[in-house]
């Protein structure tokens, strides 16, 4: 099924046009959500706003939005005055500076897109997509819509681009304000430490190895619910305390325990192939 677009916008530089497509990268959320319902007879309940002052519930006609510049004091905006506070829509995805492809720190990634050629931008959107490839650099681009001023990140994959929508500085927190103390390893600990990476270490990210368990689980149990079965959960076992370890100890267990679960593969392994050998040689015999 192909992809449906969300907006167009066009990505300039210099006096470049590239007029693009905007695609959603990911589906929404697949996660189980239950309702509200009156246990009296299930019925789906519905939400109202009420004014703590007089008790009374409050339609929407009678709603007004306000800013709280003081604790319990607003200042009321209406819908005219709100259109105006609204960052223009430009559709543009305005370039301001090429970064090094791994410039960007993660922890501003907010939301991912997809950008494909709109009509007539094919040529200049394969150009821009290979010359950014090539030089292994990214854009930094700001991005006018829904209101709303964005900063993001265009990269490309040598054929197709990508818009990483960015948080804004004063919206990611200082790591500083995390307290850790430092603390000085041994040479032997970073040593066992590294071996028990590498052993578990993979060359590439396999998304498709990894599920939602949690979701997979309710919904059997909802399943299980619709035929009539019990699904009380059962008494969870009270955790011991955590112990105080030693770090050195707990690696090399750690490595120990990796050491014999691919010990045990390989020797899952054995039997089929040796169960092959006899097989080949009788035919080897016939042969003769």
């Amino acid at each position: 099924m192909a992809a449906r677009s969300i907006a167009t916008a066009s990505i300039s530089f210099g006096l470049v046009t590239v007029p693009v497509r905007i695609y959603p990268a990911v589906r929404q959320s697949a996660g189980l959500s239950f309702h509200l319902l009156h246990a009296k007879d299930e019925v789906r309940l519905k939400q109202q706003y009420i004014c703590p002052e007089d008790g009374e519930v409050v339609p929407r006609s009678e709603m007004v939005k306000g800013f709280e510049y003081k604790k319990g004091r607003y200042v009321v905006f209406t819908d005219e005055e709100l259109k105006a506070l609204d960052e223009q829509a430009t559709n543009g995805i305005e370039i301001t500076e090429f970064l090094p492809a791994d410039a960007v720190d993660p922890v501003y990634y907010e939301r991912t897109y997809y950008l494909g050629p709109d009509k007539g931008g094919e040529k200049a959107y394969s150009l821009l997509a290979q010359a950014m490839s090539g030089a292994e650099e990214a854009a930094l681009a700001k991005y006018a819509a829904r209101g709303k001023s964005y900063l993001v990140l265009v990269r490309s994959d040598g054929e197709r681009l990508f818009m990483q929508q960015l948080y804004h500085s004063d919206e990611v927190r200082d790591i500083g304000e995390v307290p850790v103390q430092p603390r000085r390893n041994t040479e032997a600990e970073v040593k066992l430490a590294r071996q028990l990476i590498e052993s578990i270490a993979s060359d590439r990210f396999r998304p498709e190895k990894y599920e939602d368990e949690v979701r997979k689980r309710v919904e059997k149990l909802i399943a299980r619910k619709l035929e009539g079965k019990d699904i009380t959960a059962a008494t969870p076992a009270e955790r011991p305390p955590a112990e105080v370890i030693d770090l050195m100890e707990a690696l090399k267990a750690s490595l120990a325990r990796k050491g014999r679960a691919a010990a045990s593969g390989r020797r899952a392994r054995t039997p089929a192939a040796s169960a092959q050998a006899p097989r080949a040689r009788a035919a080897g015999g016939r042969k003769k």
